[in-house]
């Protein structure tokens, strides 16, 4: 049984942690979080602390898991390995590049498992719509979004989430990982452009971005997110995968609400549009929802441990959409494009 502590209970920390409490693979040894919170009946039996590293030394976890806010991703991975224990890391894996690759060193040089939170690669249908858009061949074009009119206590996570981390990284590694996994070319430049839009967030940070990446192939992508009230919810939500040879797209039903944490991950239906043959719509109207994929993400991580699995790609692969979406952010802030082909990660 895989003793396991789980640090930071807002949305992702919760669903992970009854992840592990309904798994006979983990046994739930402590949870931290740095305020007092509400808690489901069901986890309001387990020790609650707010000191991280007290309870790493005292509770000597298997695993830690670590679903706090962005900026101490890395160094909580990195004290939890030192202590001894493997890591569930919610993305980003760190808010620098520098953090990131510190974080996979530290798992090489150790031995240590590190799973990054990716919830799509855990996805029946992201998994059915990167392999029906790879049969399709490149280069590819990649439209995807994922706009969030947030109002109230989700608004308010938002703003915490942008006191270091803007919606075009939070959200942005997810989508940039499976343009990755479509191409598997390597990125050569970003272009980004931000607009703060709220007087209620801190200067400097913007609320509302876009880039477009330019892979090695000559494929080329484009990612927008914008976060809070002002957000229309017009075409929130774009996932969008073109081909010479056609398109994968994802459907979703008039009913679906930007503000919903199920629409982030819910597909609804595929439609695959070949030039040779026209379109084939692929119901997935029985896809798991959210809990349901932490509960796969945390067998995911049992399997990882227990069998010893590689996970040397998946690490490096974190490391490179972190570093994409962090040269977006680059690109944001100077106003002019990055190139990737010296990108710490690539070495």
């Amino acid at each position: 049984m895989i003793r396991v502590l789980v640090a930071g209970l807002g949305n992702m920390g919760r669903s992970h942690t009854l992840a592990y409490h309904h798994d006979p693979a983990f046994q739930i040894v402590g949870l931290v979080n740095r305020s007092a919170v509400d808690l489901p009946p069901e986890l309001q039996g387990y020790p609650l602390t707010a000191d991280f590293p007290e309870a790493l030394h005292r509770l000597k976890p298997d695993l830690a898991c670590i679903a706090t806010y962005s900026d101490s991703h890395a160094d909580y991975a990195v004290a939890a390995m030192q202590a001894g224990a493997d890591v569930f890391v919610e993305k980003p894996l760190a808010t620098t590049v520098a953090d990131a690759r510190r974080v996979v060193d530290v798992a090489t040089r150790l031995g240590r498992k590190v799973v990054v939170g990716y919830i799509l690669r855990h996805h029946p249908s992201w998994q059915r719509l990167i392999e029906e858009a790879r049969a399709l061949g490149g280069p590819y074009v990649f439209r995807l979004n994922l706009n969030q009119q947030s109002s109230g206590p989700t608004w308010e996570v938002h703003k915490a989430l942008m006191q270091t981390t803007p919606p075009i990284v939070d959200c942005g590694v997810h989508y940039v990982d499976v343009m990755c996994q479509i191409t598997d070319a390597p990125p050569v430049e970003v272009r980004g452009m931000g607009l703060r839009l709220s007087s209620e967030i801190a200067p400097g940070m913007y609320n509302y971005g876009h880039f477009q990446v330019i892979f090695a192939d000559g494929s080329l992508g484009w990612y927008e997110a914008g976060w809070g009230p002002m957000m229309s919810d017009t075409a929130f939500f774009v996932k969008d995968v073109v081909s010479p040879n056609g398109a994968v797209s994802i459907r979703m039903p008039d009913s679906a609400r930007s503000d919903d944490i199920d629409t982030h991950t819910r597909t609804s239906l595929l439609r695959v549009h070949k030039v040779a043959s026209g379109d084939t719509d692929i119901s997935m109207a029985d896809e798991p929802g959210h809990q349901a994929l932490c509960d796969r993400e945390a067998a995911y991580v049992a399997r990882a441990i227990t069998g010893n699995l590689d996970l040397t790609r998946h690490m490096s692969d974190a490391v490179q959409s972190l570093a994409i979406c962090l040269a977006a952010d680059e690109s944001v802030r100077s106003g002019q494009p990055v190139k990737l082909q010296e990108s710490p990660w690539a070495r």
